[in-house]
């Protein structure tokens, strides 16, 4: 292939571009921010199964303090009743007897059932505590991860006006060079990330591996309009006044 010299200079301009351009979107995917986010919000995940189950765990023993509230008003309804009769006097001796020994028995129920209801109010305010630390937390967590996206989306915005700025010359470059070498330079740049190198001091700026003797023969024998591979890496080799040929 042959192109003037000023239009293969023209490629490491572009080259130059696209590697900025290739930094800028392994930065974009790469931010610091976004791996502390996706553990953040792992975290927020469990924290928010936590919840459910909590706040679960208050409901129903809400729904069994309701029930052991019942039971104890219950005895205290029938015992009331109980003694109102047995204040009243109505009724045979012995059915008097039988209120008063009830009367003691539901006494005991009712001491029985009032623990029952201590233990159940004992776990209910435990288990809102929980919800409350849960949430605490929850909401902690919420704040770090609205922050750091907030970063997150700062960073971003300064990474496009950057991409921004830098691909704008792109394609003038793109005229400048021609549609043949821009597509020799995009196939190459597809496989190996780098289309364009420059040789530098015997060197090519690709693989970065020193040519022989011979190879740089042949390169200073080429016409200028040759357009040169390296014969390592295949990269597009561009001959500048650093060369040293």
């Amino acid at each position: 292939m042959k192109a003037a010299p000023e239009r293969q200079l023209r490629l490491l301009d572009l080259q130059a571009i696209d590697t900025r351009l290739s930094q800028i979107a392994h930065a974009r995917s790469h931010l610091p921010e976004l791996a502390e986010i996706a553990d953040l919000q792992h975290k927020a995940g469990l924290l928010d199964d936590q919840l459910v189950r909590a706040r679960t765990e208050v409901d129903d023993i809400a729904r069994e303090m309701a029930r052991a509230d019942a039971d104890v008003q219950q005895v205290r309804e029938r015992a009331a009743r109980d003694r109102a009769r047995l204040d009243a006097g109505t009724g045979t001796s012995k059915e008097l007897t039988a209120i008063q020994h009830e009367l003691e028995s539901l006494a005991r129920r009712q001491r029985d059932l009032e623990d029952v209801e201590l233990e159940v109010m004992e776990r209910s305010e435990a288990a809102q505590s929980d919800v409350r630390e849960l949430e605490r937390g929850r909401a902690e967590l919420g704040e770090r991860i609205t922050a750091l996206e907030a970063s997150r989306d700062d960073r971003l915005k300064d990474l496009d006006f950057e991409e921004t700025g830098v691909s704008g010359p792109r394609a003038g470059l793109l005229g400048e060079i021609g549609d043949e070498l821009v597509g020799l330079y995009e196939k190459i740049r597809a496989t190996s990330g780098i289309g364009a190198a420059a040789l530098t001091r015997r060197r090519c700026g690709g693989c970065q591996l020193e040519l022989n003797q011979i190879e740089l023969n042949r390169i200073a024998a080429a016409p200028a309009d040759e357009v040169l591979r390296c014969e390592e890496c295949r990269r597009i080799l561009v001959r500048t006044p650093e060369s040293g040929l």
